[in-house]
Parts: structure tokens; C-alpha cells; sequence
């Protein structure tokens, strides 16, 4: 179990970055196309994040042409690039699985002030 513990922990990212629940975030991801490695931009709200450790994950959802994307992203991934926070979202719980069936104004989080 030490061994496991070991490998996992050199894994890991040493500047993760400071996620929270609401926040509207852009997630720069390495896309491989056979030879070719460029970075593609997903940005959205995260409405979970989940596990701890290496396996941690976090769930961004945005609405692209009227249909609505998630993706789930490895905190720790190496095709994970880059994270940038562009604000910070007001939310009173740690999943927000609810925005799924909103449409319009209401799918929107309100923004943390202070």
C-alpha cells in the first residue's frame, strides 16, 4: 500500500489549482491528432468536484449552441495545461447538478463578492 501511496504521491501536480464549486474557470487541455499536439480551451462553470489524491476530478459544464457539454477533468492530468479562474461563483451547495434542467438566467451562478 506504501508503494501505491509512493507512485501517486510523484504524480502529482505541485502547483494544483485552487478549485471551488461555482467558479467559472477556463481549462486549457492537450489535444494529440496523430503527430500533432495542440491545446484546445474549454471554459465553464464546475458544478462537482470529486475523489482526492491523484484520482480527483472536477466536472465543468458550459452551453454550446443551445446544448449543454460537461466534461470531466483529472486535477492531475499532464493533458491538463492549464486552469485559470476567471471568477468566482456564490453557491450554498457542493454539486450543482440542478443548472442541468435550467435554461436562460437561471443557469447562471451569481458571483462571489469579497
Amino acid at each position: 500500500m506504501d508503494k501505491l501511496r509512493l507512485i501517486s504521491d510523484a504524480s502529482l501536480k505541485a502547483e494544483a489549482p485552487e478549485l471551488n464549486i461555482g467558479s467559472t474557470v477556463r481549462v486549457h487541455v492537450k489535444i494529440r491528432e496523430g503527430e500533432r499536439e495542440r491545446i484546445q480551451v474549454f471554459e465553464g462553470t464546475i458544478i462537482a468536484l470529486k475523489g482526492s489524491g491523484i484520482s480527483s476530478t472536477f466536472t465543468v459544464r458550459r452551453v454550446s449552441y443551445g446544448v449543454g457539454v460537461e466534461r470531466v477533468f483529472p486535477v492531475h492530468s499532464p493533458n491538463v495545461a492549464k486552469v485559470e479562474v476567471i471568477r468566482n461563483g456564490k453557491v450554498r451547495r457542493s454539486k450543482l447538478y440542478y443548472l442541468r434542467d435550467r435554461v436562460g438566467k437561471s443557469a447562471k451562478v451569481k458571483e462571489k463578492i469579497g
